[in-house]
């Protein structure tokens, strides 16, 4: 009797720091997995049956990740490492060995070279495209189609690609007039 109220007693304790107003964080992990799981395909029907599979394991492990770990080092910090938060800016070295600081919009990127060029890649939700803004010229990169497709402008011509490795060969194929070349 006195093992089962230790372990009651245990349980209580441990549910009680776990589910405390302290430990109350974004939940950004499982929020974006779940975002993601209902989002993965255009058919909600299919994204339900999907969803009944991996749910059970992957939703456990994210929620489990975010209580115990990344809700607390949120806390703690006051910032979650899964969410990335406005006004954050992190310097990249780019292929071109030169450095660019890329600081988290509202609604996308700005992206400032080491020379002092500024680049703005936005999103609008509207149309769900991203646009590219340099010196003054706005042009529409890509936007996301209802089928899973993306409609892009590749040399001057607005196309759909796939999003897989096929859509990537076609896009890159597009983009050379068809030639593509291997760099070692």
């Amino acid at each position: 009797m006195r093992r089962i109220n230790l372990k009651v007693a245990t349980c209580l304790l441990a549910a009680g720091f776990l589910l405390s107003s302290c430990f109350v964080g974004k939940y950004a992990l499982f929020n974006k997995y779940a975002k993601w799981q209902t989002n993965m395909t255009s058919s909600k029907f299919l994204n339900a049956v999907v969803g009944f599979i991996i749910a059970p394991i992957v939703g456990s492990i994210c929620l489990l990740a975010d209580t115990l770990v990344l809700n607390t080092i949120e806390f703690w910090s006051g910032n979650n490492p899964v969410q990335a938060n406005i006004g954050d800016s992190r310097t990249v070295i780019g292929e071109d060995g030169r450095s660019y600081a890329v600081t988290t919009l509202e609604n996308g990127y700005e992206v400032k070279s080491d020379k002092g060029e500024v680049m703005l890649l936005t999103h609008d939700a509207q149309t769900d495209a991203w646009w590219v803004e340099q010196n003054g010229v706005k042009k529409e990169l890509f936007r996301f189609n209802a089928d899973g497709t993306i409609r892009a402008s590749v040399n001057g011509s607005a196309r759909d690609f796939s999003l897989n490795e096929a859509g990537v060969y076609d896009a890159r194929m597009a983009a050379n007039d068809g030639c593509f070349f291997a760099m070692n």
